[in-house]
């Protein structure tokens, strides 16, 4: 696995598991409430792994703009998964996160970047990691 790559084992796509995550997952905010978290811990994986998902409701904005906030997620997880260290103890973990907007919509912020995703995912990813 390449260190910045984001590979398609990385992301979720059944219906079950996100049914499974939205039933039994914890739920945690960013510092400025601009993301939301919904991640399952299991422990006593295999191997460390971890898969993610990036999900907006309609109400959020057009599909355009709904379309940029999920590539913007994906590209700042790639970026910054290294934050989440899956092999720290003696056990594995198999970790599995859905991303979604907290307070962003298209109506408060018609152009968004990266510079305004990416601190609220890595203040995400490190309290995943601390709950680890």
């Amino acid at each position: 696995m390449k260190k910045f790559g984001l590979s398609k084992d990385e992301r979720i796509k059944s219906e079950k598991d996100f049914k499974l995550i939205y039933s039994a997952g914890k739920t945690a905010y960013s510092g400025n409430q601009k993301l939301k978290a919904v991640y399952i811990i299991e422990g006593n994986a295999g191997e460390g792994k971890i898969k993610i998902a990036a999900a907006v409701s309609k109400r959020a904005g057009n599909a355009v703009w709904r379309n940029r906030v999920k590539r913007l997620i994906r590209e700042s997880f790639r970026l910054n998964k290294h934050l989440i260290d899956l092999n720290n103890k003696e056990e594995k973990f198999f970790v599995r996160i859905v991303f979604s907007p907290g307070n962003l919509s298209q109506i408060k912020n018609k152009l968004i970047k990266l510079v305004d995703i990416m601190p609220a995912l890595t203040d995400l990813l490190k309290k995943i990691n601390g709950s680890l």
